[in-house]
């Protein structure tokens, strides 16, 4: 397919997801993303050359269009109707593009917190969706990193606003990591009707259900690659009930230490080994992927627009190599002499990813782009990797 017509495919497919786009917004958005897949870069310098060369226009022309996508209102010298592009209005059909995208009988959803940075530029405040290895962005809130202020209030509107994208019958596991947790956090999540999952340090005190007296966390700690879990009452100044799980090995220096509102008979410590994904997805959006690292903005503002463009792009890179690897015929070692390595070293288990599904789907659509052909809309074909909450 031209790439015109591939660019336009995706504009409309923007359209139809993201209702709070104009027609110019989502055109631009559309050749935003289209470029930094094929480009491997966000930058506006870079992807405006490739546009230029492939649409048969002048950089100049492609470079302002691009700009203005970013650009406040007021900075808008031409036309009296120019919109602002308002990122957050757009957060809860992202997501809920997202989850149209995943098998439709799941009805099931990991969602990551975390923070990023830039250098001495910015902090970026992320909620991601997990899938297979992989982070999609879905909402986010770019600071200047040297301004000082409470995360609470932009953690708190980051959930808000995503929880309109989702369905009451759908199960959400919400994770972060320990540098995030707090008691409003874990209280905001359940009030969503969502389920917490959140790491603590191991320096606090809590009271088993059943026992009268606070002990410290780590007299609950099991041995070496064993775990416990039961109800208790959390943090001796500020209680909290919740379900504790304790785990730890001897390869690690610091034990998992995670608090939930579902019951010990449902949870699972090891769901929280998906947490690591979004460190994924922040490598995906830097030096693994879109090159955001690069960057010479200076206004968070524009940053945050900059990060509608990388979300479009991941979600296509992921959802393309979720279905490039269905379609990949696993390995047959069977069929392999008896002394070769690959069927004398075979557990029976299909081997790791020698690549992510991010990077699958960005080295498919430059494929796809070379040989003219059609690109899929989205889909994730494969299994969701969302953890069974009942």
């Amino acid at each position: 397919m031209p790439p015109t017509k591939s660019i336009a495919q995706r504009t409309a497919e923007l359209i139809q997801h993201l209702p709070a786009l104009s027609l110019p917004q989502a055109k631009v958005l559309a050749e935003w993303s289209y470029g930094v897949q094929a480009a491997r870069c966000c930058g506006q310098s870079q992807v405006s050359q490739f546009l230029a060369s492939l649409l048969k226009q002048k950089v100049e022309r492609v470079r302002q269009r691009l700009r203005e996508l970013t650009w406040e209102k007021q900075a808008k010298k031409v036309g009296k109707n120019r919109r602002e592009l308002q990122v957050a209005q757009c957060f809860p059909d992202l997501l809920q593009w997202v989850m149209s995208a995943l098998p439709a009988a799941d009805r099931r959803l990991v969602l990551a917190l975390d923070a990023t940075s830039l250098k001495q530029k910015f902090v970026v405040l992320t909620v991601s969706v997990l899938y297979q290895g992989c982070a999609i962005p879905v909402a986010w809130v770019v600071r200047r990193a040297s301004v000082k202020g409470a995360w609470r209030p932009h953690w708190l509107r980051l959930l808000k606003q995503l929880s309109p994208g989702v369905p009451a019958d759908w199960n959400v596991l919400v994770m972060a990591d320990r540098g995030l947790f707090a008691d409003w956090l874990f209280t905001g999540i359940v009030a969503l009707r969502w389920h917490p999952f959140l790491r603590i340090n191991s320096q606090g005190q809590c009271r088993p259900k059943g026992v009268s007296q606070f002990r410290p966390l780590l007299d609950l700690l099991p041995a070496a690659g064993q775990t416990w879990r039961g109800e208790v009452a959390c943090f001796k100044s500020t209680q909290l009930a919740a379900t504790l799980l304790a785990y730890r090995d001897d390869q690690h220096e610091h034990p998992w230490l995670i608090l939930t509102d579902l019951s010990p008979e449902v949870a699972q410590i090891t769901w929280y080994a998906q947490r690591a994904w979004i460190e994924g997805g922040f490598k995906d959006i830097k030096s693994g992927g879109w090159q955001w690292q690069l960057t010479r903005m200076t206004h968070p503002e524009r940053a945050a627009r900059l990060w509608l463009v990388m979300a479009i792009a991941q979600l296509y890179s992921v959802s393309l190599g979720s279905q490039v690897e269905a379609h990949t015929p696993p390995p047959q070692p069977e069929g392999l002499p008896p002394t070769h390595i690959a069927r004398r070293t075979n557990k029976g288990q299909p081997p790791p990813r020698r690549l992510s599904l991010a990077t699958l789907g960005r080295l498919a659509h430059l494929a796809l782009c070379i040989l003219d052909e059609r690109l899929p809309k989205i889909r994730f074909q494969g299994p969701n990797s969302c953890p069974v909450m009942t």
